[in-house]
């Protein structure tokens, strides 16, 4: 790989995502448009205050896997995947150039979630807020990379949504959003212990309830981001240069 390559790369997907507005929008409006209809829905509960750092967690990685997955997607649909990896650029530099190009993209997102959230959802936040978009930003980082995974084995667009019940909602079930996973049958907690959206959610939990420390917070961001690692690394020895 070479950085050269890998920052080009990046570049240029930030260029034609400058071009597109609807991506623009969907990447950076919608998770807080859905974030404050949340908190509209149970505005007179308390219950926006109980799954609110959980939605900072779904909705940015949701569609950030989502996105991510099909724009990879469709550079080998239209052969522009082909073209790229018949010059000196490899699968790893292409990889990791999308990778920092929509990480770029969720640093603005989770700002945005977060902020929007705190002041004016009224999210109470115990623990610091540093740490907990620190968290946000690392829990869409991580729908970006598993895009990017997923969109390997996916010919159409219509195939890369039909792989959310696979990839993305049974960690929205088993990850502790509608039932403390402690509640969970063994078998089931277990599973959701070791899906990487269930560690983002209760490292989003802690941080707003202020209920552990910051070495828990830090080793549950390492945990997330070795998902992130794996993604990106298996992503690259699986992705093909154009679609059949």
């Amino acid at each position: 790989m070479s950085p050269r390559r890998t920052l080009a790369t990046t570049g240029r997907v930030l260029t034609q995502i400058r071009h597109d507005p609807r991506t623009i929008g969907l990447l950076l409006v919608v998770p807080t448009l859905l974030i404050g209809l949340v908190a509209w829905i149970f505005v007179d509960t308390d219950t926006f205050a109980r799954i609110g750092p959980a939605m900072l967690a779904l909705f940015p990685f949701t569609i950030m896997f989502v996105v991510t997955s099909i724009a990879t997607l469709r550079e080998r649909r239209t052969g522009t995947l082909e073209r790229l990896l018949s010059m000196p650029l490899g699968k790893g530099d292409f990889i990791l150039g999308y990778t920092l190009a929509f990480g770029l993209l969720a640093i603005v997102q989770a700002s945005i979630a977060v902020g929007f959230a705190i002041w004016v959802c009224g999210l109470d936040i115990k623990g610091s807020v540093w740490l907990l978009f620190a968290v946000a930003l690392m829990d869409a980082i991580l729908g970006t990379t598993l895009g990017l995974f997923a969109s390997a084995f996916a010919r159409t667009e219509f195939q890369v949504v039909q792989f959310l019940p696979a990839f993305v909602f049974p960690q929205i079930l088993l990850g502790g959003i509608f039932l403390p996973r402690e509640h969970l049958p063994d078998v089931l907690q277990t599973i959701g212990d070791w899906l990487p959206l269930s560690h983002a959610i209760d490292a989003l939990d802690a941080v707003a309830t202020n209920s552990e420390d910051a070495a828990y917070v830090g080793g549950e961001l390492l945990i997330i981001a070795a998902f992130a690692i794996g993604a990106v690394v298996l992503g690259s020895i699986t992705l093909r240069r154009r679609t059949p």
